[in-house]
C-alpha cells in the first residue's frame, strides 16, 4: 500500500451528473437494496426459527443468503450515499475495503455453490448414506472452508491490486472494480495480476469441473427414477441451484475477462450490475419459487408473528 500517499481518494464516474438522473439512481438502488435485504434476511430468519428446515441444504442456503446480502452491501450503500451528498469521492481505504469485501463475499459464494452441488449429489445419488455423509460436523467444516477460501483469495487479490501505482484517480464505475482500477494504473500489473488470475482460474476450473461432474451424475440418477413425481421433486431441488450457478459464472466471467474499454461504457456498467446486484435479488426468488417447504415455513412464521402483534394491541372487553 505504498502508493497511498500519491492517491488519497478516487472519484466514481459510474452514473450521470444530471441531478434528475441521480435522484432516479438513488430511488432504483434503494428499492433494489431493500428488496435484497428483506428477501435474504427473511430466508435466514425462517431457516433459523423453523426446525423442519434444519437440514444441510437449508443450512447452506442460509450461508448463501448472508453472502448475497454482504456482496450487495459492499457496493450499493456507498453509491447511494455519494448521490445523496452530491459527491463522487471515495477514500483510498474505503476503496480497498470495498474491493476486499466484494471479492470475499463473491469468492466464498462460488465455493459454497460447489458445496451445495456436492450436497445435492449425495442426496440424490446416495440417499441411504446422506445422513452419515452430510452430518452436522461435516456441514460446518464445508461451510467454514468456503468462507476461509474466500478470505484467502480476497486478501491475495486485493493485495496484488493495490501494490500498483495509479496515474489517475477517476474510476468509470459506480464502485471500486478491479478491472477499472487496473485500467488507471501506471505500473505494469501484468505479473502480479497474471499470477493471481492464473491461480484463481485453476481453482475455479477445478471447482467448476467438480460441479459439472456432480450434476451429470445427478441427472443420470434422476432419469433412472421410475415415478414422474420423483423426477419432478428431484429436478425442483436441483434446477434452482443450477440456475444460480449459471447466472453467477456467466455474469462474472463476462465482467472480468472482457476487454476494458478506454472510455466510460454502458456495457461495463450493466455487466457489473448483473454480477454484483442482480444475484442477491434473484437468488432468494429462484430458491423459494419451487420450494414448497420454504414457502410453507415463511407463511407459518408470518402467521405466528401476526397473532402476537395483534395480541399486544388487544384490549379485552369485559363479559357481562
Amino acid at each position: 500500500m505504498s502508493n497511498q500517499s500519491s492517491v488519497s481518494e478516487f472519484f466514481l464516474h459510474g452514473f450521470s451528473d444530471i441531478q434528475e438522473l441521480q435522484v432516479f439512481h438513488i430511488i432504483i438502488f434503494l428499492i433494489i437494496y431493500l428488496v435484497a435485504l428483506i428477501e435474504n434476511l427473511l430466508i435466514i430468519t425462517v431457516i433459523i426459527y423453523s426446525h423442519q428446515l434444519h437440514t444441510p441444504m437449508y443450512f447452506f442456503l442460509a450461508n448463501l443468503s448472508f453472502q448475497d446480502f454482504g456482496s450487495i452491501s459492499a457496493t450499493v450503500p456507498k453509491s447511494m450515499a455519494n448521490n445523496l451528498m452530491n459527491t463522487e469521492a471515495i477514500s483510498y481505504s474505503e476503496c480497498v475495503c470495498q474491493v476486499f469485501f466484494l471479492v470475499f463475499f463473491m469468492v466464498s459464494h462460488f465455493f459454497l455453490l460447489g458445496v451445495m452441488a456436492y450436497d445435492r449429489y449425495v442426496a440424490i445419488c446416495n440417499p441411504l448414506c446422506y445422513e452419515a455423509v452430510m452430518n452436522k460436523k461435516t456441514c460446518i467444516q464445508m461451510a467454514t472452508s468456503a468462507w476461509l477460501s474466500g478470505l484467502f483469495y480476497s486478501s491475495l487479490y486485493t493485495g496484488n491490486t493495490f501494490t500498483v501505482q495509479f496515474c489517475s484517480n477517476i474510476i468509470n464505475q459506480f464502485f471500486c472494480e478491479i478491472p477499472q482500477l487496473l485500467k488507471i494504473s501506471c505500473s505494469d500489473p501484468y505479473f502480479p495480476e497474471l499470477w493471481a488470475i492464473t491461480f484463481g482460474s485453476c481453482i475455479g476450473f477445478i471447482y467448476f469441473a467438480l460441479i459439472t461432474f456432480s450434476y451429470v451424475q445427478i441427472f443420470r440418477a434422476v432419469l433412472r427414477i421410475p415415478s414422474i413425481q420423483g423426477k419432478q421433486k428431484a429436478f425442483s431441488t436441483c434446477l434452482p441451484h443450477l440456475i444460480v450457478v449459471s447466472l453467477f459464472l456467466v455474469s462474472g466471467t463476462f465482467a472480468y475477462l472482457k476487454p476494458i474499454s478506454s472510455s466510460p461504457s454502458v456495457l461495463d456498467l450493466l455487466l457489473s450490475m448483473l454480477y454484483c446486484i442482480v444475484p442477491p435479488v434473484m437468488n432468494p426468488l429462484i430458491y423459494s419459487m419451487r420450494n414448497k417447504e420454504l414457502k410453507m415455513a415463511v407463511w407459518k412464521l408470518i402467521l405466528n408473528i401476526l397473532p402476537q402483534s395483534l395480541h399486544k394491541n388487544h384490549y379485552p372487553v369485559p363479559v357481562l
